[in-house]
């Protein structure tokens, strides 16, 4: 008889328990192999229940690694406090980081980061967690165009993301900043999904910055191609759907991210679908597979630091809203 090997468990660190937190507190509580070691957060929250326990709070970061070695640290704080956070992590610990979306507030961060790979191992320990492309809708259409090679490369898309945010009137700018500051890293980080990201090529912001209309320049096995993305608050419900056409084969995959569904179509065939049984909440199904890949082997590169460059000098190349 063979004894049973005791895999230790994943200690991680939550750091920022607002409502951000929530998503991932629920996938992580999922996970057997995983143990909450510690929250922090400067502002007086309610204590987090984890599994019915309570685990150590502290008011700051650094005493919280000076009394724990975590295995991953999670930053769900608002976006400016990302940079000197993982350089907190990066630099006292030697625990990986998971940023929540997006990696940082500006391009001066980024470079800040980046200069730090000599120090730390900022590629191989600094993650993004961008969910939007781990949506279920999302892998499903990749891997079908993926599968499918004779469809040829992706040779437009369009992406249109909409929130009731209106509704908030200026707390949903102090929030949010803009429709594109919001929505943007989602739609730029879920295209890396299917293309290779090259620049922005247009930006038009409307409506004080609640409607945002650009392009965005692309390739496709070896193709260059353009992105139309189109964010606004400027609506009664959320609703947010991508097309990516495949020209050369006339073949158009749709894919619904509120609905998480999806088709593929060439004129009036209709090639493959894709659907839920509406049990599992939008973000518990992004947040499950991001978590999987994560403490996998081998991460998928959308998590990686490269990818979260990109996608943030993209991002921030449009002005903000005045």
């Amino acid at each position: 008889m063979t004894d049973s090997v005791r895999v230790e468990p994943v200690r991680v660190g939550l750091v920022g328990v607002g409502i951000i937190a929530e998503t991932h507190l629920a996938v992580l509580a999922e996970r057997e192999d995983v143990a909450l070691e510690f929250t922090v957060d400067s502002r007086p929250v309610e204590p987090v229940d984890f599994r019915g326990a309570t685990p150590p709070h502290y008011g700051d970061l650094p005493r919280a690694l000076d009394a724990h070695r975590p295995d991953l640290v999670v930053l769900a704080t608002p976006t400016e406090t990302h940079a000197e956070l993982a350089v907190q992590a990066l630099l006292r610990s030697g625990a990986r980081v998971l940023v929540e979306k997006p990696l940082v507030h500006d391009l001066a961060s980024l470079a800040a980061l980046r200069e730090l790979d000599g120090k730390a191992d900022v590629r191989g320990r600094l993650f993004t967690a961008h969910h939007f492309a781990f949506s279920p809708e999302v892998d499903w259409a990749a891997a079908l165009i993926a599968a499918n090679p004779g469809w040829g490369p992706v040779t437009a898309i369009t992406s249109a993301f909409y929130d009731p945010y209106v509704l908030r009137g200026e707390a949903a700018f102090a929030s949010y900043v803009s429709s594109w500051m919001d929505s943007g890293v989602n739609q730029l980080s879920m295209l890396t999904r299917f293309v290779d990201l090259t620049e922005l090529t247009s930006f038009q912001q409307a409506d004080g910055g609640a409607s945002a209309w650009c392009t965005v320049g692309f390739r496709s096995r070896g193709e260059a191609g353009t992105a139309r993305l189109r964010s606004s608050w400027l609506t009664g419900s959320s609703s947010k759907e991508s097309s990516l056409v495949l020209a050369r084969s006339g073949v158009e995959v749709w894919i619904d991210h509120t609905a998480m569904t999806g088709f593929a179509a060439r004129e009036g065939e209709l090639l493959a679908v894709f659907g839920n049984d509406g049990r599992t909440a939008r973000k518990i199904a992004h947040y499950r597979p991001l978590y999987a890949s994560l403490f996998s082997g081998r991460p998928d590169p959308v998590l990686g630091f490269d990818a979260a460059a990109r996608v943030t000098a993209i991002h921030r190349a449009a002005p903000e809203p005045r």
